[in-house]
């Protein structure tokens, strides 16, 4: 069983939030799309995207890593076909991060760049590995990070939910220890705000900053103190005690 919450926030430059995040608890899904498209297509994907997997989850006589993998190609089938069908709606897409508990791990799989990243007594780390031009081109020709900020093909995604029938999906499992935290964030967050000050506010336990809300509220508010040129978004996941304990991870960390 895993503590969760979850937050959303439009930032201070947008004026419409194409960012959705949903927490099933009952069914131990949690999800996280941000989307991109003219008008609101954007919040149709993304909102289409996580109800899309949720359902298919939730109808699934069986919770497991396969299930998932399952539900986000139907997700990406859904919103191609509503794209497809609608003028209005022409080039949308979404990115996906997912998380389903399986018994004593957690499935993830992602499309695009929101990311996953775990904090425990192994340090913190970004589990899930961006599909941009930054990390599949950018990097391996050898450009500095100060050139890849700045490059005009920065926000370019080379992967999302709808905007193609070939779909790639990342997948990762892990075991969530207990008190660990597991934050699923959109750009929004991780594009404005460097990974050691997100550490910093997750590692923050002093009175009533060990809430999950408080955690939440934190990482947006400093997204927005930095310009929140974007929506922002955020779910964290908790390990409760009651959940089994082990040393082994199985993750692939974004270099």
């Amino acid at each position: 069983m895993l503590e969760a919450f979850a937050l959303s926030d439009v930032g201070r430059v947008r004026t419409n939030n194409e960012d959705c995040a949903l927490i099933v608890p009952e069914i131990g899904l949690y999800l996280l799309a941000d989307g991109m498209g003219g008008a609101r297509a954007g919040e149709m994907a993304s909102r289409m995207a996580v109800d899309t997997v949720a359902e298919v989850v939730r109808q699934a006589w069986q919770r497991d890593p396969q299930v998932l993998l399952s539900a986000v190609e139907e997700a990406n089938r859904r919103v191609l076909e509503a794209s497809n069908s609608d003028p209005q709606l022409e080039g949308m897409g979404t990115t996906l991060v997912a998380v389903l508990e399986t018994g004593d791990d957690l499935a993830i799989a992602s499309v695009g760049d929101s990311r996953a990243y775990l904090l425990d007594d192994a340090g913190f780390r970004a589990i899930t590995e961006d599909q941009t031009w930054v990390h599949e081109v950018g990097r391996p020709l050898g450009l500095d990070e100060e050139s890849l900020r700045n490059h005009p093909m920065r926000h370019v995604l080379t992967m999302a939910i709808g905007v193609g029938g070939a779909l790639a999906v990342h997948y990762y499992m892990i075991k969530l220890r207990p008190s660990a935290l597991l934050l699923l964030c959109s750009d929004g967050l991780h594009g404005v705000i460097e990974p050691p000050a997100i550490e910093n506010i997750l590692r923050d336990n002093s009175a009533g900053h060990d809430q999950l809300d408080y955690k939440c509220r934190s990482l947006i508010e400093a997204a927005k103190e930095a310009g929140g040129p974007d929506n922002v978004t955020c779910v964290l996941l908790r390990g409760t005690p009651a959940w089994p304990s082990s040393s082994d991870h199985n993750y692939q960390p974004t270099p």
